[in-house]
């Protein structure tokens, strides 16, 4: 077994520095007991070859052990902690990688083996924190996971670690290194200041937020620096009847807009607009329409785009810059719950349609069985020489499904 040579005791150092300075500013009571929790997961892919070869047939098996650790160190103290271990074979072997720290991560916190050409794990410690609270104020320093936004598909007000809007495992956010302290006011009015650490220097972000209800309607701002790019967004949420209706907006300045890697726009916005509404029968239906800023509308610029900063930090994962995006679910029976994602690229009309069958096994255990369609335009390929060109963005990727196993304990 080859491993990399990071000692696991690097794990260990900022937890103890965490719980010394904690146990240092904790009033001198008695501390309650620690809460222990944890879940497995289980995910098990086949994608077929996609088109024009322009990806093989692969199967994949990521396993997931997660343990959480929450512990009140006395009334206004709390520690969190998590390790999150994973299990990965791919066939062919590395046709998907193991995922990175990521660019919100100052600390290397993780170790990595590779035990054969298939399999390869990681051990990381995904949140560890310090959670400070009083009447007014709260704050929380160490690895933690921030989110912002009300939109359900894909908010473009959740800007540091955003998921995917096809992302399959979207119950625990990513761990980042930061510090965050949000005041509150009146009945529901919040006021937070960020800072998040990157990988380097230039990856740092500064951020300002508010929130508050106003005659029904749940208002919300972020600005400052988010990795370099100045930053301003604003989002509304509220109803009109039985009618849920959101919006949130995001404006950027590009940088570096001359060096490959970089940002392609001097400015750029991702916007949206939601509705959410269920009817008598039980379906419940979320539809969005939204702007992807960073993307084109020409699909022969996709591999560009997709080399640019907004996909490699994720701030984005499109690559088109219309879509409509809907979400229906529908409960078959108290156990059974029937849901789909429907991505449509408005600019080349291409298409993802997934249906979902998730059961509920036992309790804190459930199953999820899926499977992915894509449509569109196939990749145009002029010599076996050269690089195929897209035509459309899902026309370019394979059908693919599989099962996911959860439990919770």
């Amino acid at each position: 077994m080859r491993k990399r040579p990071r000692p696991l005791r690097r794990l260990c150092l900022p937890l103890g520095a965490l719980l010394l300075a904690g146990l240092c500013l904790a009033r001198p009571v008695q501390a309650a007991a620690p809460e222990w929790s944890g879940s497995f997961k289980s995910l098990d892919l086949y994608g077929e070859t996609a088109p024009a070869d322009t990806f093989p047939s692969y199967k994949l098996s990521s396993n997931r052990f997660r343990l959480n650790l929450d512990w009140a160190l006395n009334e206004t103290i709390r520690l969190e902690s998590s390790f999150d271990y994973q299990l990965l074979w791919t066939n062919p072997a590395g046709v998907v990688p193991l995922p990175g720290n990521g660019v919100n991560r100052k600390l290397d916190l993780d170790t990595t083996w590779q035990h054969d050409d298939a399999w390869s794990s990681r051990l990381q410690l995904d949140h560890l924190n310090l959670h400070f609270r009083s009447d007014r104020l709260d704050v929380v320093v160490g690895r933690q996971a921030i989110g912002f936004g009300r939109i359900v598909i894909f908010s473009p007000l959740d800007i540091i670690a955003p998921f995917p809007p096809d992302a399959l495992d979207t119950d625990v956010r990513p761990g980042i290194d930061a510090i965050r302290l949000t005041g509150y006011y009146g009945f529901d009015g919040q006021l937070g200041g960020i800072f998040v650490w990157g990988d380097e220097p230039r990856h740092n972000s500064w951020l300002l937020t508010w929130s508050d209800n106003r005659h029904g309607l749940d208002l919300l701002a972020i600005s400052g620096r988010l990795r370099d790019h100045p930053m301003l967004g604003f989002g509304v949420a509220g109803s009109l009847g039985t009618l849920g209706l959101k919006g949130e907006i995001a404006f950027y300045d590009g940088q570096r807009t001359n060096e490959p890697f970089e940002d392609l726009y001097a400015s750029f916005a991702i916007g949206a607009m939601e509705a959410w509404y269920r009817f008598d029968n039980g379906l419940t239906l979320i539809g969005q329409y939204l702007y992807n800023g960073p993307g084109t509308d020409e699909p022969r610029d996709y591999p560009t785009i997709a080399a640019s900063a907004p996909l490699n930090e994720g701030l984005t994962s499109l690559l088109g810059r219309n879509y409509l995006l809907l979400a229906p679910s529908y409960q078959l029976h108290p156990l059974a719950t029937l849901q789909g994602l429907i991505i449509l690229n408005l600019d080349d009309d291409s298409l993802l349609v997934r249906p979902t069958l998730s059961l509920d096994l036992v309790d804190n255990f459930s199953l999820e069985i899926f499977w992915a369609f894509n449509a569109g335009k196939s990749p145009q390929t002029i010599s076996s020489f050269l690089p195929s060109t897209p035509r459309s963005e899902f026309g370019t990727r394979s059908d693919g499904g599989g099962i996911f196993l959860k439990y919770y304990f």
